[in-house]
């Protein structure tokens, strides 16, 4: 149902370099680059992230309760995915670990404040 979501970064540069280096070992790099928005997935006929500087050149902002959840494959490649996102800067937002049965997930914070999350389901 979800064909992308959009978050707004300050920084497009460093921005492509965190979240697609992230995003790399799950199959995922940069489809487009546009200059002030980039696509990043696993193919133009998946779900994918988009990373903009805002269209109206206010200051990008995250938003309180927004988040990108990421399916990662596995409880392990969730701690896996967790770790790689802190090694390259981002901010713990909760470690991985089982919130409720059956759901198994990392969530972490970029340079510019949005949130994400690793999980696996079951």
């Amino acid at each position: 149902m979800i064909g992308y979501v959009t978050i707004g970064v300050s920084d497009m540069e460093k921005a492509k370099a965190f979240w697609a280096g992230l995003l790399e070992p799950l199959g995922a790099s940069i489809l487009m680059d546009m200059g002030r928005i980039a696509f990043i997935g696993e193919g133009a006929n998946q779900n994918f992230l988009a990373i903009c500087t805002p269209f109206d050149e206010n200051p990008a902002a995250h938003g309180n309760g927004n988040m990108v959840a990421i399916p990662a494959g596995s409880r392990e490649k969730v701690d896996e995915m967790y770790a790689r996102a802190m090694e390259m800067g981002a901010s713990d937002d909760g470690a991985p670990g089982e919130r409720m049965p059956g759901f198994y997930g990392g969530y972490f914070r970029d340079a510019d404040g949005n949130k994400a999350a690793f999980y696996h389901m079951g």
